[in-house]
């Protein structure tokens, strides 16, 4: 599908450009409002996105400004130990340079898990594409981001443009991950502005929830990703599909639309996820499917990643995957044959 853009060798897989934020969270399930010790870990999705990719094998790096403090270097050695390259986190010198926050609190059936952001004029709401090397624009085959960068502000969703734009010139396949945020941005001004943009997106991520909410779409699911196909020339679509039993209990599916050949792809549904941070298991199924796309250039492998990725995540605590090419290997293919060891051992 991808033939032209996969047949010139780039030193980069994968480039994503997004915020990394801090996380904390209470231990044991407590609550923000009551609790007095939080764990700290880093987060953000286009992070998790280039996480998950390089964990599978492949090579991938994170655009991304970040306070030049001991906070900021917490998150670099995140960064490194997760195998992301470093070579485009820029570092911010101001002395209001701060790190984008967020709490998350876990749930506990009937209490819903809480996230409350603290991310206001955070380091990465300055970042320009003038500060970036200009030949990064040739080194990836494929460059992500998601409408949660797009969301912060309109200087960086103009500077987001323009990378999206740069990278589209020197044949890059572009992906985009909806990944609408009500706590940033409204539909209405999050359709607009992402309008501005698709007509440039090879790959598209969106749940059936934003395709309806935000883009007015009416009819069944699959109608509406080949919509999207239609009206903006996206080449694949894909959209996830979560039942939540309970806090601690999912089912996760999803479906992919190529517009090469108008097909559907679809597997079978992991049923009663034990789920222990639900947190980054979307971002988890996106590095699955690209990794699928980018490593063999097939959706029904693409697909098979996308989903045991995003299982095996909402097994793990944190926001990014830890899961390894071997493993999620294993977990496909017990879940294909329904059967597998009780233990490793």
């Amino acid at each position: 599908m991808f033939e032209k853009q996969f047949s010139v060798k780039k030193e980069y897989d994968a480039l994503a450009v997004g915020e990394v934020l801090l996380r904390l969270s209470p231990q044991n399930k407590e609550r923000i409002l009551n609790c007095e010790i939080f764990e700290k870990k880093a987060g953000g999705s286009e992070l998790n996105v280039v996480s998950g990719i390089s964990q599978l094998g492949l090579r991938s790096g994170i655009i991304t400004k970040i306070p030049n403090n001991e906070i900021g270097k917490f998150i670099k050695n995140k960064i490194r130990f997760s195998d992301v390259s470093d070579d485009y986190i820029i570092y911010d010198n101001d002395k209001k340079s701060r790190l984008g926050l967020y709490y998350y609190e876990y749930g506990a059936m009937p209490r819903k898990p809480i996230v409350v952001y603290d991310r206001a004029n955070s380091s990465i709401n300055t970042l320009k594409t003038s500060e970036l090397n200009k030949d990064i624009f040739t080194k990836t085959k494929l460059f992500h981001i998601s409408g949660i960068t797009l969301a912060l502000n309109e200087q960086l969703r103009k500077e987001s443009r323009e990378m999206i734009k740069l990278f589209k010139e020197n044949n890059t396949l572009i992906s985009f991950d909806v990944n609408f945020r009500a706590t940033l941005w409204d539909n209405e001004t999050a359709r607009k502005e992402i309008e501005k943009i698709l007509p440039l997106i090879d790959i598209l991520f969106i749940s059936e929830e934003s395709a309806r909410k935000m883009f007015k779409k009416e009819g069944k699911l699959k109608d509406i990703m080949k919509s999207f196909s239609n009206e903006f020339g996206c080449s694949i679509i894909a959209s996830t599909q979560r039942k939540v039993h309970s806090a601690t209990k999912h089912t996760w599916n999803s479906t992919i639309y190529t517009k090469e050949n108008s097909s559907y792809y679809q597997d079978e549904p992991y049923f009663d996820i034990e789920v222990v941070d639900r947190i980054g298991s979307g971002d988890a199924y996106v590095s699955g499917v690209l990794f699928g796309i980018l490593k063999y250039n097939d959706i029904q492998k693409a697909i098979e990643f996308g989903d045991a990725m995003a299982a095996v995540k909402n097994t793990i605590s944190g926001d990014m995957p830890v899961s390894d090419f071997d493993e999620i290997s294993r977990v496909i293919k017990e879940h294909k044959e329904k059967d597998g060891s009780e233990m490793i051992r």
